[in-house]
């Protein structure tokens, strides 16, 4: 849950909508994992001639600032304001309900968009500043697999294939070759999901002269 949560009420009842906004609000931090706090302004501004209209605000704490969502009903939500509105004085509470709650689903949902936009322009920044790419060689090579294995700088062994080899370079690579790879958790262990090949040029000299020896691939897991 995102801490500190204040929610406010406005000219209505909170009627067991306190709880709906939690559960919005404990959603956004699959988006991104730092938020800092979260405030929300549910507001029943008077009567339109179409009937009530809910105003929804969201306040929203990231590590540089803070992300601001207005929720403005439309044309088409005051419409169905009206219809619950007229839905209550036939008994139908139900419907009533889903006019405050469709609003705060529509402001969080916005902000949901501008979550996403704002944690993928700071990864973007993080990466610019730090390289992700570690360094190892390659110790072993089983050409008819696909597959091989790295030996990272502290004598670690990290599986990766083919397809995770750039700009086609798997056929350059030699046992030593030295590689710069990103690494990440398979199903069976360390794996690398990005290969990049350290002086191509040199690589692919030095390949002309080494054979591949061909041995049984082992077994993972």
């Amino acid at each position: 849950m995102i801490l500190p949560l204040q929610v406010t009420f406005r000219n209505m009842e909170e009627d067991g909508l306190e709880e709906f906004v939690r559960q919005q609000a404990a959603k956004l931090e699959r988006y991104y994992d730092a938020v800092t706090s979260c405030r929300v302004i549910v507001e029943m501004r008077g009567r339109h001639q179409h009937g009530n209209l809910y105003h929804v605000r969201i306040d929203l704490g990231v590590p540089d600032g803070e992300l601001v969502v207005r929720h403005e009903p439309s044309i088409h939500a005051s419409v169905q304001d009206a219809e619950a509105a007229r839905a209550l004085k036939s008994g139908e509470v139900g419907r009533l309900h889903r006019a405050p709650r469709r609003a705060i689903l529509d402001a969080f949902s916005e902000m949901r968009r501008r979550l996403q936009d704002y944690a993928r322009t700071r990864r973007g920044k993080v990466k610019k500043h730090a390289d992700p790419l570690v360094r190892g060689t390659v110790d072993r090579l089983f050409p008819e697999q696909n597959h091989g294995f790295l030996t990272t700088a502290d004598g670690g062994q990290v599986f990766f294939h083919r397809d995770s080899v750039l700009n086609g370079h798997f056929d350059l690579l030699r046992v030593g070759s030295p590689v710069r790879f990103a690494e990440e958790l398979g199903e069976k262990g360390p794996q690398a999901s990005t290969v990049h090949l350290v002086h191509p040029r040199k690589q692919a000299k030095r390949a002309q002269g080494v054979v591949v020896m061909r041995e049984p691939a082992p077994q993972r897991g």
